[in-house]
């Protein structure tokens, strides 16, 4: 037989010594049967133990026993209620015993006349059939005459089904992690079994608080403690705790319920939760408090003062050897990393052992696994990496600000030599961090200095955005553009917390970050007059010293480059000048604007030329007039030309001179 066939031979055992018991009670006290004799109990528990001694596992109502400490008298009211369910001929028994054919109820009156060893603190409140809610009291006028209804739950677990308890499953997943754990987050994690098997058996765990930012790996330790553990991991929100205190503690008390029972651990998620939120953050405290067994409770920044012992493990990410040695075992490349260029990837790539596990699955299936070490196919892989690692780090950062997908490149951008140079001097260096930071060890000088920054200054249209979109195409990495503007908040220590998220969730990709608007921020300082002035000099010295670490290329864009605090402009490594384009530069514009399978009409770039507009107000004219020829039908002319010219020079407030449309007609 299988347990959950033992399982319901051993309960129905018990059932039939409790049917027997209300027979013998009604014979001899109903009947007034003087010769009636007991029951013999040691006869049956000798088959309980014969039944239990085969099984792999103990019964469901004796682990419910011992877990949560009922006596043999509350069993067996508990057995008593599941009969009723359970056994189609019970309800005629109990109407004997009550001598009434409408009474088929047990109720505690009847307990305590019937069964055995019965004592008065089992109606108690804080007595475990009460206190654990296993039994439902439908009221009377006294409590020992109201009739008695096993929990649903509690029957089916007795019964040998076992599943979340439905408000538990509301709010809670269950967490499966197979990622792989970096030998440094293996040690915490072996250290966290060590402190759960070293206690004393009837001593409360510690809570275990994870701090770090990457919620993945936690998410991996917590599995591997618990599978270890052998205990059921579930996770849930702090937001789905209860605002309401008396809530939290019957939430509480349930899932304590069910971990007992079932082997249950708790993830705590609190990364998001905003410690000025005192009523939130209260009412979570409150319902830690009373939960027992193993809760992990995941924190970014959070300080929760529980007032219980508490010990915290900074889960870290893997360091930049482990993360190659993760690429090199999940990719099959031992001994041929260079050829896939795995330290480039682990140098602009921060991931988590999670990522690292989940990307190395989805790239290397067998058979490209088995082509690692063909020359033939890694250059393939080589992109194949670097383009899955982009995916596995933008969830974060799309969340916050907007995506840009470059399509620009070196051929699309009109700009003086000195400034191409200098752009092609930045991509150099962002290709190059890795060997003259790492290999040659200018990372161990400190991180300050280290990110990589640039301020693109001109007009507006004159093409920073087009250069920034040059770059992430040359380097391959996603572009954000974030406006300051609305960055900037108007409430003091606002501004510095959203800078944060954007460069935290950034930060392990290397994203390259346009921060449009940067006069909204890099104003020239003010001197100290107010508070105010005080924490926006504080904001813009954070800006710099997140820009100052960044592992990524951080981009400013202004308007007025004159506007701009000397002091910090001697932080920024490039400065890039993005001149108004003269008439030559504004041909060369005119000539690459419309693309190859566009038809036009006798269109002349020198007289384009004339027109004094930067070089998004000639894409913008460009764009215009290609809709007036295709409304047309025809190829876009001189005629289009003028008409789309003019409405951008009403845009822009600015007349359109005879001069700059001379011999257009």
């Amino acid at each position: 037989m299988d347990w959950s066939s033992e399982n319901q031979a051993y309960l129905m055992k018990l059932i039939s010594m409790i049917r027997q018991q209300l027979e013998w009670f009604y014979q001899f006290h109903v009947k007034k049967n003087k010769k009636a004799t007991p029951p013999d109990s040691a006869i049956v528990e000798k088959k309980l133990k014969e039944i239990a001694g085969k099984m792999d596992s103990p019964p469901a109502i004796e682990k419910l026993v011992q877990r949560l400490g009922l006596s043999a008298f509350e069993r067996d009211i508990l057995v008593l209620c599941a009969a009723l369910e359970l056994d189609p001929g019970f309800t005629d028994v109990l109407a004997s015993v009550h001598n009434d054919g409408s009474l088929t109820q047990p109720s505690f009156s009847t307990a305590l006349a019937v069964l055995k060893d019965a004592h008065w603190s089992a109606i108690s409140p804080a007595n475990p059939l009460r206190y654990w809610q296993l039994i439902e009291i439908n009221n009377a006028p006294l409590i020992t005459k109201s009739s008695l209804k096993i929990n649903d739950h509690i029957l089916y677990y007795l019964t040998g089904v076992q599943y979340l308890h439905p408000k538990l499953r509301e709010i809670a997943e269950p967490i499966y992690t197979d990622g792989l754990l970096a030998p440094s987050q293996m040690q915490l994690a072996e250290e966290i079994i060590k402190l759960c098997t070293d206690k004393n058996e009837s001593a409360q765990l510690p809570y275990i608080q994870f701090s770090g930012i990457d919620n993945a790996d936690k998410a991996s330790v917590a599995s591997y403690v618990s599978t270890k553990l052998k205990l059921g991991l579930f996770g849930i929100s702090a937001y789905d705790v209860p605002m309401n205190v008396t809530e939290a503690a019957e939430l509480a008390c349930l899932w304590n319920r069910e971990a007992a029972l079932n082997d249950y651990a708790l993830f705590i998620d609190c990364s998001d939760i905003d410690s000025n939120d005192k009523n939130r953050t209260y009412a979570l405290k409150s319902f830690i408090r009373a939960l027992r067994g193993l809760v992990i409770i995941n924190t970014h920044e959070l300080t929760l003062n529980l007032k219980q012992p508490t010990v915290v493990f900074d889960i870290k990410k893997p360091s930049s050897t482990e993360q190659l040695s993760l690429w090199k075992e999940m990719s099959g490349a031992n001994g041929n990393s260079e050829a896939l260029q795995l330290n480039k990837l682990v140098s602009q790539f921060n991931l988590s052992a999670d990522a690292i596990h989940k990307a190395a699955t989805e790239i290397f299936s067998n058979d490209l696994k088995n082509q690692v070490h063909n020359e033939a196919y890694q250059d393939v892989i080589q992109k194949k990496l670097w383009k899955t690692c982009c995916n596995y780090t933008r969830p974060h950062l799309d969340e916050l600000v907007e995506r840009i997908t470059p399509v620009a490149s070196w051929d699309d951008i009109v700009l003086p030599d000195p400034q191409k140079n200098i752009l092609r001097d930045i991509a150099v260096q962002v290709k190059q961090r890795s060997k003259v930071y790492g290999d040659w060890g200018f990372e161990n000088k400190g991180l300050r200095g280290l990110g990589i920054s640039a301020l693109f200054a001109g007009e507006s249209g004159t093409g920073k955005t087009m250069a920034s979109e040059v770059l992430a195409n040359e380097l391959q990495l996603d572009l954000y553009k974030i406006d300051l503007s609305k960055v900037v908040n108007k409430y003091i220590g606002e501004t510095e917390k959203n800078l944060k998220r954007i460069f935290d969730a950034a930060d392990d990709g290397g994203a390259i970050l346009l921060f449009d608007e940067a006069d909204a921020l890099f104003g020239k300082r003010s001197e100290v007059k107010d508070s105010h002035d005080r924490y926006s000099n504080i904001e813009v010295s954070y800006l710099l010293q997140r820009m100052e670490s960044y592992r990524g290329l951080a981009i400013l864009t202004t308007n007025m480059k004159n506007a701009l605090d000397k002091a910090f402009m001697r932080r920024i490594r490039f400065v890039v000048q993005f001149p108004f384009p003269d008439a030559v530069q504004r041909a060369e514009i005119w000539k690459k604007i419309f693309p190859q399978n566009t038809p036009q009409k006798d269109l002349s770039t020198e007289k384009l030329a004339l027109l004094n507009l930067p070089g998004g107000s000639i894409r913008n004219v460009a764009l215009n007039a290609a809709f007036y020829a295709a409304h047309e039908n025809s190829g876009i002319s001189m005629q289009h030309i003028t008409k789309a010219a003019k409405a951008e020079y009403d845009k822009l407030e600015k007349p359109l001179t005879s001069m700059e449309i001379k011999g257009w007609q």
